[in-house]
């Protein structure tokens, strides 16, 4: 007897910061759905030393984006697998319209759709103070948040008494910048308001929050 979410296709978007990877595994879990991130299949491919693997590590290694026509092709061969055939959560794929188009393609081949696309929102500020704000003891290699784990004495490591630093990284700066770069395309995020398949979730709740908002969503 097949599961609630058989033959169901999720697309999770999210900008960094957003806890998209961590709400992708607990999904996975939850609606019993093979969970396909674009890293673990990177990782895959470049340790079994595939051809798209070595082009990806190519790229991956002078610090390049991999390109689409590659990550494309990963990710058919990847949901060409029987594990994939009764529905799938993707995490960080699609990344762009190019790649959202190949992905509607190829399900619509085994007559099947993208069925949602969830969007964790979360406002810029908050994600700065997520991911910025890390200091490092330069002595014991202890790590520090402003917010979530400060020292008790601003720039001195409680452990050992140290001196705390921030790397280039994680200033608020640099993380905005990045958050920028990496943000879910408007266009991306408009494909999938077009095809009445999006549903925005806050992504400032408790981390039980969101995930039972983004099951609920699908239900």
């Amino acid at each position: 007897m097949k599961g609630l979410f058989a033959d169901v296709y999720i697309v999770l978007l999210g900008p960094p910061g957003a806890g998209k990877g961590t709400q992708a595994q607990r999904i996975a879990v939850a609606t019993k759905l093979v969970h396909i991130s674009t890293g673990d299949m990177f990782r895959e491919n470049v340790k079994n030393q595939t051809e798209l693997g070595k082009l990806a590590n190519d790229y991956m290694s002078r610090g390049e984006l991999v390109p689409d026509e590659v990550t494309i092709e990963m990710l058919l061969e990847r949901i060409s697998r029987d594990d994939a055939r009764a529905g799938a959560m993707f995490d960080g794929f699609p990344r762009n319209v190019v790649q959202a188009e190949a992905l509607d393609a190829a399900l619509a081949r085994e007559g099947a759709k993208v069925d949602f696309a969830l969007l964790i929102s979360v406002r810029d500020e908050e994600l700065v103070a997520r991911l910025g704000g890390r200091w490092i003891c330069r002595n014991c290699g202890k790590l520090y948040h402003e917010r979530n784990d400060p020292p008790k004495r601003a720039g001195v490591c409680d452990a050992c008494g140290g001196e705390l630093y921030q790397r280039e990284d994680d200033r608020p700066e640099v993380v905005q910048s990045r958050l920028e770069k990496q943000k879910p395309p408007a266009a991306l995020i408009e494909h999938y308001r077009k095809a009445h398949v999006l549903k925005e979730i806050d992504g400032e709740q408790s981390l039980d929050a969101v995930t039972a908002a983004l099951l609920e969503a699908i239900r």
